[in-house]
């Protein structure tokens, strides 16, 4: 299947606001880039590695309406150059080989494309097909939550992935221990997607993957959703709903501008909050008060 990909150039400081408006359009992946075309791969922690003009390259399907996008990123951001192009298979293949290559997720796992088959000794290796759905682990908002799980999970508990996307977030959190998960998305795509990335890190049998409305009832020790700020704000109360007390919450697709909106949502249900930032973006995690 063919893909399109749409290119512009940004001031550093405009990535996020870009970032989050591709995904809402239905970007499958983003990836950064300088001049020369040199990717950001694994950012260093607390850093934002940008440099002073970004190459912000994101891929869509064939379908999608790329001129009615680049019309409304161009009044967004006057004078951006904006490049819209058809990518055959193997365009679009190799351009997310080359955005996503594998590597460390701190001191125990490690996450790599599907057909990698190398592992370091004594990490737990994570693979991933490529390009049918958001979720590399690239992106600034995937590494955060990938950094929390991959410091916090434990063997015994149980993770809801909610807005799944390519599955990384639960299949990751199987992979370190978790005796089972929940993934939902209201993609079908994601869904597929999904499912395809834990068949292929043999996880099927202790993940449930389906529609929102299909997910039966779960109070999980970790919910994890990384999506985006507004919808998270609304689906506060059902995630409360949805943790145990004393669970984790893990929040992403959040701008540091939308942090404390986000917040003021979750305060009445949980506590110990944190707010990590990386590149623009922002985790946010909490722990589920007592019902009580």
């Amino acid at each position: 299947m063919s893909r399109q990909q749409l290119t512009l150039r940004l001031a550093a400081a405009d990535v996020p606001r870009a970032e989050s408006l591709l995904e809402l359009a239905g970007a499958e992946t983003l990836s950064l880039g300088d001049a020369a075309d040199d990717p950001v791969l694994e950012p260093a922690r607390d850093t934002a590695p940008l440099w002073p003009n970004v190459m912000l390259r994101a891929l869509f399907p064939a379908t999608a309406d790329l001129e009615r996008l680049g019309t409304m990123l161009r009044n967004v951001f006057p004078n951006t150059p904006i490049e819209i192009k058809p990518l055959h298979d193997a365009d679009w293949q190799g351009a997310m080989r080359q955005a996503f290559t594998a590597r460390p997720i701190g001191t125990r796992a490690w996450l790599a494309p599907a057909e990698d088959t190398a592992t370091p000794v004594g990490r737990t290796c994570i693979r991933l097909h490529m390009g049918l759905a958001f979720g590399t682990g690239e992106h600034p908002t995937t590494a955060l939550c990938l950094e929390w799980l991959e410091a916090h999970v434990h063997s015994g508990i149980t993770i809801l992935d909610y807005g799944c996307g390519s599955g990384v977030l639960a299949i990751a959190a199987l992979a370190l221990g978790a005796t089972c998960g929940f993934a939902v998305d209201n993609d079908p795509q994601a869904l597929e997607a999904t499912q395809a990335n834990a068949l292929l890190n043999g996880l099927t049998e202790r993940l449930f993957i389906g529609l929102p409305e299909a997910l039966p009832p779960v109070i999980a020790d970790v919910l994890a959703a990384n999506i985006l700020a507004s919808p998270l704000i609304d689906l506060a109360p059902q995630f409360a709903g949805q943790v145990r007390a004393g669970g984790a919450l893990v929040l992403s697709g959040i701008l540091e501008a939308q942090a404390a909106q986000v917040l003021a949502a979750y305060e009445p249900f949980f506590t110990g909050f944190e707010c990590v930032a990386l590149s623009g973006w922002v985790r946010l995690t909490a722990t589920r008060r007592n019902a009580g």
